[in-house]
């Protein structure tokens, strides 16, 4: 086997870690972020909400199943640059229709092998999220360091109009046809629309630019805010049009990203986490039902609950908003962050984490089914209401 080409990745703190080039030869910049996964790496590279992101895996093989055309989330990768310990030399898996390098090497993803991911995740973890470069071109750390302290932070990056479709589309819900939801796309995964057609819902997905009249023009029943990338202090837009959803009381579930505009929308503020949750193993507590479900999680930001400080125990109390009283309906086990909202009086709710759960796990699949009888109820109370 021929000797791999040498790369080296550099922190904006400085610390160096040298390798070999993986996937694309060239030089790439952006957020260094950590994904503590032991599967699902073709979900993770072409999920919108990665955009402008290096990731780390700390699962030490990676590739091992090759990739498929099936299970991307998007219609590219995404990620800024992908960094693995020991990748596979051969993947292997019957739905393998080609190898993970070599697919990166076709989009010109520029990633890095051989590195201490251990070592690189541990001081993600002390020191905290933080502009990364790879280069297997320039190899000298100064000269690199330099570039990397010049590329953009992810604070302020409004990144939703990047990743969306251009075009609006629709998903057909599966059998017979229940009800209709728009979708904003700020960086959607598919497996959310295919989630909500085994409901028998039909999706509309518009761009991340649509007014709320040219959603609610599709016939919809209800909105959906999808995921997406960047600071959620940025989506000024988006929480202009979930507040005009929760005035006219239009049934409303987000995701992620669209957890935190409906935080916003509501009152609350955002803040940047130290390194984020990332990964398909996190630990959260629902409160409407009591369960401890494990999660799959891709967020930097989370909700600020007004009067609670940072990694303290948000209690579980109603709080008055612009339309009326709102809950905590999450919380994340491992640190307390905010995983959940509730309206009281209007019909909307949000997880932070990502219910479609592409690659796994299923605990929160329910998700969904909530979604469904929120439209259920409300279609009914309207029906009743024009009787």
């Amino acid at each position: 086997m021929s000797k791999r080409r040498p790369a080296i990745l550099v922190l904006e703190d400085g610390r160096t870690f040298p390798g070999e080039a993986y996937g694309s030869v060239g030089e790439t910049f952006g957020e260094a972020v950590f994904n503590t996964g032991m599967t699902g790496y073709q979900e993770t590279l072409t999920d919108p909400s990665y955009h402008r992101q290096v990731v780390v895996q700390t699962a030490p093989h990676i590739g091992n199943t090759g990739v498929n055309g099936e299970d991307d989330e998007s219609g590219r990768i995404w990620v800024a640059g992908y960094v693995v310990r020991d990748p596979a030399r051969i993947g292997s898996n019957w739905r393998a229709t080609g190898g993970l390098e070599d697919r990166l090497a076709t989009e010109g993803v520029v990633g890095i092998s051989g590195v201490d991911t251990r070592a690189l995740t541990r001081h993600l973890r002390e020191r905290g999220a933080m502009r990364v470069g790879i280069s297997s071109i320039d190899l000298d750390p100064q000269s690199l360091l330099t570039r990397v302290r010049e590329a953009p932070q992810m604070v302020g990056a409004d990144l939703s109009a990047e990743v969306s479709t251009p075009e609006p589309y629709v998903v057909e819900a599966v059998g017979a046809h229940r009800f209709t939801v728009a979708a904003l796309d700020l960086g959607i995964k598919r497996n959310v629309p295919r989630r909500l057609a085994t409901r028998g819902v039909t999706t509309h997905v518009l761009p991340a630019s649509s007014s709320i009249d040219q959603l609610l023009a599709t016939g919809a029943d209800a909105i959906f805010l999808s995921p997406g990338p960047g600071d959620p202090a940025t989506a000024d837009a988006p929480v202009a049009l979930a507040r005009e959803a929760l005035r006219r009381e239009v049934p409303l579930f987000g995701i992620c990203f669209g957890s935190q505009i409906l935080g916003r929308a509501l009152g609350f503020g955002t803040y940047k986490l130290g390194y984020g949750h990332r990964g398909i193993n996190q630990p959260v507590l629902d409160r409407v039902t009591g369960k401890v479900e494990v999660t799959s999680h891709n967020h930097g930001f989370a909700v600020e609950v007004p009067g609670v400080g940072v990694g303290a125990v948000v209690p579980d109390q109603v709080i008055d908003t612009d339309f009326g009283g709102a809950q905590v309906s999450h919380v994340c086990l491992n640190d307390n962050v905010v995983e959940g909202l509730r309206a009281i009086d209007v019909p909307a709710f949000t997880v932070q984490y990502h219910p479609e759960a592409a690659a796994g796990p299923h605990d929160a699949d329910y998700l969904f089914d909530r979604f469904a009888d929120l439209i259920e109820g409300r279609t009914h109370s309207r029906g009743r209401s024009n009787a």
